[in-house]
């Protein structure tokens, strides 16, 4: 056979498997192979992470070498530093499962502590010119092992939940309202660009992206301030009217008889209960005309599947039976970490993993992240090599600015002084202030 013929025809089986392998998600487009964007650049543009530092500025494919979708398109990852688990003899199933939260780490991706290989992923980001960053929410669609500790991205989908002008703060909550929303943090919202909420001057527009809970609700994993822009708001339906095409999120009347309808998984209808991203053009203190209403990462009813998420606890009746993420979760047999399985209850921040039997995730596992009025464990973590080193106060990781210049910063198997462009390190911290990690611990690989 003539070799460029052989060539071709490979060429496009590999093509083939690779967009085989898209799973579901909310994004749409062409998908095109690895290291090629919709412009014919080479790189991403699409969710979630990069591939380590090169240049002074940073990467810009984003966490996992996923970067920011164009707008038209999604895109495959450009592959990774071989910091990610692989494929080999990890116990990783074959059947794909779905994962749902913010992105705590990167090495390739970490979602919920669930580190996820990025090297042949199918990624769609949107409103983040960086490619995808800590703290931002993201669907990943891929096999993951038993333990819910590693597996492999198959496709990655991340998108801002709210932006709008801020309403009103209260600082004794650390909370605020955007387009009728309250938007609440605890120790693990990102601020990409500010010292904390009290930096925030009043009318500012805010991007955040977050964890739905009760309607009116979002819990804030990342916060980013803006020049005016298009509004984003995402929340629970309420007070459906078909015939007159409104609804309501928190306390704001949404339009959507022009809207385009987006996303729907095993093609459920726009209900009372389901939680939706709508964007629009223009807003007003009582309703926005949405452009586009989109079910946010819609989580499988399919039994038998894997799915592991994270989520505000409502319709809290026992561990037996409650909702993350408006999804009915079974927890009375899962193994329970972070506190007592008392502390459970409604507003609770928590991480759950299981299989879906009959509409119900039947957890194996439960985390609680978060106790209002208690706070709990925040936990980011890079792993990856040091680049754009000038003092161990600056440098980065997979293109995370990184602090590890602190008092009581520990070295367990070295000193500051090894830090340097090139050495391969394991970042642990848990806050990140003015888009810099706060580091813990440094660990040398």
């Amino acid at each position: 056979m003539n070799r460029n013929l052989l060539r071709n025809v490979l060429l496009s089986l590999w093509i083939a498997l690779l967009l085989s392998c898209g799973g579901g998600g909310g994004g749409g487009g062409a998908m095109v192979p690895v290291g090629t964007s919709a412009s014919g650049t080479s790189g991403v543009a699409s969710p979630v992470g990069s591939i380590g530092d090169t240049s002074p500025s940073g990467a810009s494919d984003g966490i996992g070498g996923i970067a920011a979708n164009d707008g038209s398109s999604t895109t495959a990852a450009s592959g990774d530093d071989g910091s990610g688990v692989g494929s080999g003899g990890t116990g990783v199933s074959t059947a794909d499962a779905t994962g749902v939260g913010a992105v705590d780490g990167a090495g390739s991706i970490i979602v919920n502590g669930l580190r996820y290989d990025t090297t042949t992923a199918i990624g769609n980001v949107q409103d983040a010119p960086t490619g995808l960053q800590l703290g931002m929410t993201a669907k990943v669609t891929g096999p993951v092992n038993a333990s819910f500790t590693s597996g492999i991205a198959r496709r990655v989908d991340s998108a801002a939940d709210i932006r709008g002008p801020v309403g009103s703060v209260d600082l004794s909550q650390g909370s605020f309202v955007i387009l009728g929303t309250t938007v609440t943090t605890d120790e693990a919202t990102v601020w990409a660009d500010a010292s904390g909420l009290a930096a925030i001057p009043a009318g500012r527009t805010l991007q955040v992206w977050g964890l739905p809970g009760a309607p009116g609700m979002l819990r804030a994993t990342r916060v980013e301030q803006r020049e005016p822009s298009p509004a984003i708001l995402t929340g629970t339906v309420q007070n459906l009217d078909a015939a007159a095409h409104t609804f309501t999120l928190g306390g704001l009347v949404v339009d959507y008889g022009r809207a385009v309808l987006s996303g729907s998984l095993d093609g459920r209808p726009l209900a009372n209960g389901t939680i939706v991203r709508v964007r629009a053009d223009t807003f007003s203190a009582s309703g926005m005309v949405a452009t586009l209403v989109q079910w946010w990462y819609p989580l499988p009813t399919t039994d038998a599947t894997t799915a592991q998420f994270a989520g505000i606890v409502t319709d809290y009746a026992g561990v037996g039976s409650l909702r993350v993420l408006g999804f009915p979760v079974d927890a009375s047999s899962a193994q329970v970490t972070g506190g007592p399985a008392r502390a459970v209850g409604n507003g609770v921040k928590v991480e759950v993993g299981g299989v879906v039997s009959r509409g119900v995730l039947k957890a194996t596992k439960l985390k609680i992240r978060h106790v209002p009025g208690t706070g709990g464990p925040a936990s980011f973590d890079l792993i990856g090599t040091v680049g754009a080193f000038n003092s161990p106060a600056d440098f980065r990781v997979k293109g995370q600015p990184i602090d590890a210049g602190g008092p009581g910063v520990l070295f367990p198997n070295g000193t500051a002084a090894n830090l340097r462009n090139g050495v391969k390190v394991n970042i642990h911290g848990n806050q990140v202030v003015d888009g810099v990690l706060k580091a813990q611990t440094v660990i040398f690989e």
